[in-house]
């Protein structure tokens, strides 16, 4: 990596961890390893240094989850995220309001006196002040066993957030984060707390652009766009998953996706992971017959056709 600024973060060009430490993960793909680049580096940094979001576009696929959560590793920090559907609303990651458990207490005549104990924090709550949303959790009558912390790697004192799909959003959600964002603070109004970070934490958004974000809001944002990755970008990744396999494996594997026919849905470097695992898990040769329509399986989709460049 250069060295012609200074850097508050600075990984390894391949960033690798070994132990999993806390984090459970459903996905089977290893989240541990990540291979960077200047663009991202630099991004991640002057995301660091402006307290601002940074959002990262690219297309499916391409390692904007994993960023964030190597990142969150790389840096020691505790990390949170939060899958962003049409039917969150921007409150929801600041803090939840169990409405349902309070017409309950209040049918069993044992409703509380304010709506304290059935304010559970969000997401950005806990990323903001761990200390204030374990306090209020404590003040919570849930018994809910999945409302616990909802983080990993919970030894840092800084956070690193995770807002993923956030064109996936109603377009009012992102406007309605401006504030919190940018002043790093929120009011909870049934309890009457005003919630500061102490330290701004490392937000990331990632979109697809399925949907275009609001102007203000990306004026607020550092910007990073992850482009369909070259030949040399795909080997490397390869070669930092699969350390055991051949050389001529891997190639010829990333041969399919840079020779490939580019539009608007090009191959993923999920999608060349995928395939270079299952040929090995299946002992399938490139070059051969069946190596062909494995790739039409894992590549070859979506109404995506060969290229002249494609080595099938």
């Amino acid at each position: 990596m250069s060295k012609e600024y200074r850097k508050a973060f600075d990984p390894a060009s391949t960033q690798t961890f070994t132990e999993e430490s806390e984090v459970k993960l459903a996905d089977s793909r290893d989240r541990s390893i990540y291979v960077y680049n200047d663009e991202i580096v630099l991004a991640v940094n002057v995301a660091l240094a402006t307290g601002r979001p940074l959002l990262v576009r690219g297309p499916s696929g391409c390692g904007k989850s994993t960023l964030a959560r190597n990142v969150a590793r790389t840096l020691g920090s505790r990390y949170y995220e939060h899958v962003i559907s049409s039917r969150t609303q921007a409150r929801d990651l600041l803090w939840q309001t169990d409405l349902l458990r309070r017409l309950q207490d209040a049918q069993a005549e044992k409703l509380a006196p304010d709506f304290t104990p059935y304010v559970l924090p969000g997401v950005l709550w806990w990323a903001f002040d761990r200390n204030s949303a374990l306090a209020q959790l404590a003040r919570s009558r849930t018994s809910d066993s999945s409302a616990g912390e909802p983080g990993h790697y919970v030894r840092g004192l800084r956070s690193v957030v995770l807002l993923d799909e956030i064109d996936k959003a109603d377009p009012d959600i992102p406007n309605n984060l401006l504030v919190p964002l940018g002043s790093l603070t929120f009011f909870v109004e049934e309890t009457g707390e005003e919630v500061r970070a102490p330290e701004p934490p490392l937000v990331f958004l990632t979109t697809n652009d399925e949907r275009d974000l609001p102007p203000a809001f990306v004026r607020r944002c550092v910007e990073l766009k992850i482009a369909s990755p070259t030949l040399e970008q795909l080997l490397a990744v390869g070669k930092a998953h699969f350390e055991e396999s051949s050389d001529s494996l891997l190639e010829e594997v990333a041969r399919l996706f840079v020779g490939g026919e580019g539009g608007t849905n090009p191959p993923s470097t999920a999608e060349y992971l995928d395939t270079v695992r299952a040929c090995i898990s299946l002992d399938v040769k490139p070059g051969s017959p069946l190596f062909e329509n494995l790739s039409r399986v894992t590549v070859w989709k979506h109404g995506r056709t060969p290229g002249s460049g494609a080595m099938l």
